[in-house]
C-alpha cells in the first residue's frame, strides 16, 4: 500500500541520515611517537644563565588509535628553555600516513621544572591543533593535549590525546 511505501521510505531515509551523522562524529585520538633528533641547532645565551634555545627536527613513527596512528612523524620545533624556571616549546608536527596523506599539527607547550633529589625534572604539557592537511586530512579539524617526556638522553616521547572530526 501507499502508506507502507511511505513508512519504508521514511525508515530508509532516517537510517541513511543516521549513518551520515555517525560518519561526521569526531573520532578520539590517542597516539604516541618516540621522536629521535635528526638535526639540531642550539643557542646558549652566554650570560651566566642556563637559558638556551633548541631548534630541532626529530623523526618518529606514531602508534595508537585514530587516523594519525601508523604515520611517520616529523617535528619542527623551537624549544626556548630557561632552567630551572620554565620554557616555551612550540612548533609543528607533520604526520605522513602510509598512503601519503599529510596532517600538519601546530603545538604549544608550557615547560615547568619540578624539584627532585638529584636535579630538577622538566615537565612539558600543552596542546595541539590540526591546522591543515591533504587527502583524508584536507577537510578535518582536531585539537587535544600534548605531553613531551624523555624516552632517553636525546629522544622524546610525544603523546597526543584529543579528537579529530570533519571541518564544519
Amino acid at each position: 500500500s501507499q502508506g507502507d511505501q511511505m513508512f519504508k521510505t521514511l525508515v530508509v531515509s532516517s537510517l541513511f541520515g543516521l549513518a551520515t551523522l555517525t560518519a561526521a562524529v569526531a573520532e578520539p585520538v590517542s597516539v604516541k611517537a618516540v621522536m629521535v633528533p635528526q638535526e639540531t641547532i642550539r643557542m646558549d645565551f652566554g650570560d651566566g644563565s642556563k637559558h638556551f634555545v633548541l631548534m630541532v627536527r626529530r623523526e618518529g613513527k606514531s602508534e595508537g588509535t585514530s587516523a594519525l596512528a601508523g604515520a611517520s612523524v616529523s617535528e619542527f620545533g623551537w624549544h626556548d628553555i630557561n632552567p630551572p624556571k620554565d620554557g616555551d616549546p612550540h612548533g609543528y608536527l607533520q604526520f605522513t600516513a602510509e598512503n601519503g596523506d599529510i596532517a600538519n599539527i601546530k603545538f604549544t607547550v608550557r615547560a615547568v621544572f619540578i624539584k627532585e633529589e638529584e636535579k630538577p625534572r622538566l615537565t612539558d604539557y600543552g596542546y595541539w591543533e590540526l591546522v591543515s592537511g591533504t587527502g583524508q586530512f584536507e577537510n578535518m579539524t582536531g585539537i587535544g593535549t600534548l605531553t613531551i617526556k624523555p624516552a632517553s638522553e636525546t629522544d622524546r616521547l610525544f603523546t597526543l590525546d584529543g579528537e579529530l572530526g570533519a571541518r564544519p
